[in-house]
């Protein structure tokens, strides 16, 4: 139902339609708590009666606060759009902020230029907080956020930031889970497959790969030991190099479960059989793990509540003023067991 002036309908008119004065449909429409439950639902009726959409530039200026979260990947396309984990991460996210009714919006940065241009929008006149999603090493775009009074929540630990919020897994608990295992199981020779060491979760996993060496007695061999980017092709091309250096490997962590898949390619092809004579363990438990042939056996992180914790303590930040000290919060791993070892 429209105006009966033809135009858009006003702030009075709601108001009148209610029976509540003009403030207290600003003070319900803004989510002020200062309105009674009754008087609420009153309001919200007749908003949705008349149609009213408020007016998101003047709300603006009366809370402070854009209604939008930014969401920064410093990631390639082909991995943000094809990897199971992004996927999984942005779902809990993307559920949590619209259950706030707030707008995610999504900002992909992998070049200098694209860096630049992202700095001068991320501000508080754009956006009310921003989530950081595969951060690394080098980049200088969460000190400058964070230097504008903007909360920011990282996924992952970040690596040479200073105290900032973030929520992250066990990566270090679960590699070690991982390699306890395969030695456990008798295996001799295990090989890792390392993620990119300008990542935390990249360096966390290699240092679980060697407290589990050191629990068993084993020192570190770095001719067992190749890095990816956690890709699947990657992930081939660390194989095919360990098979060339070390053939007597007969077991492989490597992780993430893309690079594991590559593996799993690269010793089917050298005439290996997992876990015959490799036995083989991923990291992430994502979709594809479960319908590998052989079903991986690998760590399972979950993605999905990453998101979901990501987006909960940003928005409780925003509602705090963005004063609030830095949260962290680190969610166990399991290791879920399969055919592949």
């Amino acid at each position: 139902m429209s105006s009966g002036t033809g135009g858009q309908p006003t702030l009075e008119e709601v108001a009148a339609r209610a029976g509540v004065g003009r403030g207290t449909v600003s003070r319900v429409v803004n989510g002020s708590p200062q309105v009674s439950e009754r008087t609420r639902v009153r309001v919200m009726r007749a908003v949705d009666e008349l149609g009213y959409v408020p007016n998101m530039a003047a709300r603006a200026l009366v809370t402070r606060r854009t209604g939008a979260i930014a969401l920064v990947i410093s990631e390639p396309e082909e991995r943000i759009f094809g990897e199971p984990f992004f996927a999984g991460v942005v779902r809990g996210i993307t559920t949590v902020v619209g259950e706030a009714s707030r707008q995610l919006v999504l900002a992909l940065v992998q070049t200098r230029e694209q860096v630049d241009r992202l700095d001068t929008y991320l501000t508080p006149q754009h956006v009310d907080g921003v989530l950081m999603l595969s951060a690394h090493d080098a980049d200088t775009l969460p000190s400058r956020i964070q230097g504008r009074g903007l909360p920011i929540v990282f996924c992952g630990r970040p690596g040479q930031m200073g105290e900032m919020s973030y929520v992250d897994v066990d990566n270090t608990g679960g590699a070690r889970d991982a390699v306890t295992h395969l030695v456990s199981s008798g295996r001799g020779v295990v090989a890792l497959i390392a993620g990119p060491q300008d990542m935390i979760a990249g360096r966390d996993r290699l240092e679980g790969y060697r407290q589990a060496l050191a629990a068993a007695g084993r020192e570190l061999d770095e001719t067992l030991v190749e890095f990816g980017d956690f890709s699947e092709t990657s992930g081939a091309s660390a194989m095919t190099a360990l098979l060339e250096r070390r053939p007597d490997i007969d077991a492989v962590f490597a992780a993430s479960d893309l690079m594991a898949l590559g593996a799993l390619r690269v010793l089917r092809e050298a005439g290996r059989k997992v876990p015959g004579d490799v036995a083989l363990v991923g990291f992430d438990d994502g979709p594809l793990a479960a319908v590998a042939d052989p079903p991986l056996t690998t760590v399972h992180q979950p993605m999905e509540q990453l998101g979901r914790e990501m987006a909960t303590m940003l928005l409780a930040q925003i509602s705090a003023g963005g004063v609030s000290a830095p949260e962290q919060r680190v969610l166990d791993t399991t290791l879920v067991e399969r055919a592949s070892g």
